[in-house]
This record gives structure tokens, C-alpha cells and sequence, in this order.
């Protein structure tokens, strides 16, 4: 049996996702991010999932013959916290969350509190950095 992936693009409303969004910093904080990423890659925001605003769209296809679509950047306005979505190469990466300011990363994500604690410029670089790694890597992309 194929692997499905959990997370496509859906027409849900990204505007009416934000605004059932439970705390009214986060629900700005949304706002602003959406700005932010449409600036930065060009491209509107797109609900994937349930909860994840993605920007763009690239294709993958892994050795193992798993295939799929997902977003070449995007985030989620979480509970806990705002998780950001983008891929870069590892040492570029790894030098610009030095400068990111408050976060934490994990392998695929970064994890923020608010958008004041950190230095949107550095944002904009690895958002700006996935897309085209993305689509240097993936180069069928839409």
C-alpha cells in the first residue's frame, strides 16, 4: 500500500484558521508571519492540514520511492508555540538560528514564542534560503 502524507493543501481559510486562533498575541503574531512569508516568497498562504500555513508548493521523491507535495515554507500559530517550517542546508542553517534570536529547533522545525523575540531579517533570510533550496533541490516545483 502507498504512503498518503497527512499534510496536503486544503481551500480551508487561512483568515478564518488565524482567527479561531485561541490567544489574541498569537492570532497578530499569525497576521504578521503571513506578511512576512507572502513577502518574502511570493507566494499566498494556503492552508495544509489543519494547522499549517504553507507557502508554495514543491514536489519531493526519496530513493524509497515515497512521493509527496508540501509547502516550500510555512507555520503554525500553535498552542504552545509558533513552529516554523523551512529547510536549508545544515551550516547556513545552523549560523543564521544563532542570530535568530529566542527559539528552539528541532530537525525540521524552529519554535518560537512570539515574533518579538526574534530578528525577522534572519526570518526572511531562511525562509528566503528554503525556497530555493527547495526548488534547486526539487526542481519540478509549481
Amino acid at each position: 500500500m502507498a504512503y498518503e502524507a497527512k499534510t496536503k493543501a486544503t481551500d480551508s481559510s487561512v483568515l478564518e484558521f488565524i482567527e479561531n486562533v485561541e490567544s489574541a498575541k498569537k492570532r497578530e503574531d499569525a497576521y504578521q508571519l503571513v506578511d512576512i512569508f507572502t513577502e518574502v516568497t511570493g507566494y499566498e498562504a494556503k492552508m495544509w492540514g489543519p494547522s499549517i500555513i504553507g507557502f508554495g508548493t514543491y514536489h519531493y521523491k526519496y530513493a524509497s520511492g515515497h512521493e509527496g507535495d508540501a509547502p516550500l515554507a510555512g507555520f503554525s500559530p500553535r498552542k504552545a508555540k509558533i513552529s516554523l517550517y523551512f529547510a536549508t542546508e545544515d551550516t547556513s542553517r545552523e549560523e543564521l538560528l544563532q542570530q535568530l534570536g529566542k527559539h528552539e529547533a528541532a530537525k525540521a522545525c524552529v519554535y518560537i514564542n512570539k515574533v518579538a523575540d526574534i530578528n525577522v531579517a534572519i526570518l526572511k533570510t531562511l525562509i528566503s534560503q528554503s525556497v530555493s533550496f527547495l526548488q534547486e533541490r526539487y526542481p519540478n516545483h509549481n
